[in-house]
């Protein structure tokens, strides 16, 4: 996308010499995949990019971080989606490099949360156009940073429904289920972190490719970044509350179990006491010659379950 304050060009590029020939004012080419080395090595000599700013491009998985390259900004974050087939946070790293009036932005692959920045473009809302790539890098940055805040609402949603089930019938399908959600946790805090300390560079930076006004404009992409840090923490704390508050649920469970099952040898150890002592081959037992020791004796032992339960049941045992 190429575009001025009253003009918009927009489309795929088979060459990049009209990207570097454009006489508009600000230029933004995207690269969707990092597959094809021989693209990126042409962007590299057309754009005159430092060959460890391309080695950082192509080596995803990196810690967001910002740098100064040769009179150029070179800005790495991390994207995040969740992915509604298999429920997982998909992270993608974003590579973004400014120099003058050009912005290049590097994807892993297609689909992005820059949509909105390019409505406001083809629209001309607000003041975007009248801006220049500074500003621009500045909207791609706050465009990812409040895609933390959909992403963490919904593994906060999913909390909330394991927070439910915990309480009504915890299963170990709840308990896989708590752990990925802790997994993805982790993996959303580890990408939200450092963007705080990215935010603080940018507005740090003595670079004159960032205006005085886009820097107003950075202070807020820092204070919204604070903000998915503590939503982050708050989310790490609730699933790690949520895995004692299983443990502790299944514990109980465990312990009614074991209760019942004590109170039910305690009722059977004089039983199994009386049945022992008259089942010795003793041959003087006078018990043994009384025509009603057999219906006593069960009805000895029956008054002492009956006892035994009236006991526990007093004590709450039962």
């Amino acid at each position: 996308m190429s575009y001025s304050e009253d003009r918009l060009e927009e489309g795929e590029v088979e060459s990049l010499e009209a990207v570097v020939a454009s006489s508009l004012s600000v230029r933004w080419l995207n690269l969707d995949g990092l597959h094809d080395v021989s693209i990126l090595r042409e962007i590299g000599e057309r754009f005159d990019l430092h060959r460890l700013l391309l080695e950082d491009v192509i080596s995803v998985g990196q810690r967001p971080k910002f740098e100064e390259y040769d009179g150029r900004l070179f800005v790495v974050l991390h994207m995040l989606s969740v992915d509604d087939v298999e429920a997982q946070i998909r992270e993608e790293q974003v590579s973004m490099v400014l120099s003058g009036g050009k912005l290049l932005t590097f994807q892993e692959r297609t689909g992005d949360v820059f949509e909105p920045v390019r409505r406001r473009l083809r629209e001309a809302s607000g003041r975007i156009r009248a801006r220049g790539a500074d500003y621009l890098m500045y909207a791609l940055i706050d465009a990812v940073v409040d895609g933390y805040f959909g992403v963490l609402e919904r593994l906060g949603n999913a909390a909330e429904r394991l927070d439910g089930e915990i309480a009504d019938d915890p299963t170990p399908d709840t308990a896989r289920r708590l752990h990925a959600l802790k997994r993805e946790a982790l993996v959303a805090r580890r990408s939200i972190w450092p963007v705080r300390e990215l935010a603080s560079g940018l507005l740090r930076s003595e670079s004159e490719l960032i205006t005085a006004d886009t820097r107003i404009y950075l202070r807020d992409v820092y204070d919204h970044a604070v903000q998915a840090i503590d939503a982050a923490e708050t989310l790490r704390e609730l699933t790690t509350s949520l895995m004692d508050l299983y443990l502790s649920t299944v514990g109980q469970r465990t312990n009614e179990v074991m209760r019942v099952l004590t109170v039910i040898a305690s009722l059977f150890i004089p039983l199994t006491f009386l049945a022992g002592l008259y089942g010795m081959n003793f041959q003087y037992m006078p018990e043994l010659a009384f025509r009603w020791a057999y219906p006593v004796l069960l009805g000895v032992m029956g008054v002492l379950a009956v006892g035994m339960l009236q006991y526990f049941k007093r004590k709450g045992w039962l």
